[in-house]
């Protein structure tokens, strides 16, 4: 799995945690789905987000760094 790949599955997943835990618990939980949401738009225009290095420092390649796909 590629840097890019687990990026949009962390995504995906914390978008639907918070939709979860906004149903079952509190609004404020969509908070956490309007973060991530500014997150990816600002990572689309400068190709960076937290989670890139954390997900490098767990071993995951970019694409054309020796990736396999």
């Amino acid at each position: 799995m590629t840097v890019e790949r687990a990026v949009r599955l962390l995504a995906g997943v914390m978008v639907l945690l918070s939709l979860a835990l906004a149903h079952f618990f509190s609004a404020y939980w969509l908070w956490l789905t309007v973060l991530v949401g500014v997150n990816l738009l600002q990572s689309a225009f400068t190709n960076w987000c937290p989670a890139m290095n954390l997900l490098r420092s767990f071993g995951l390649n970019d694409i054309g760094r020796g990736s396999s796909q």
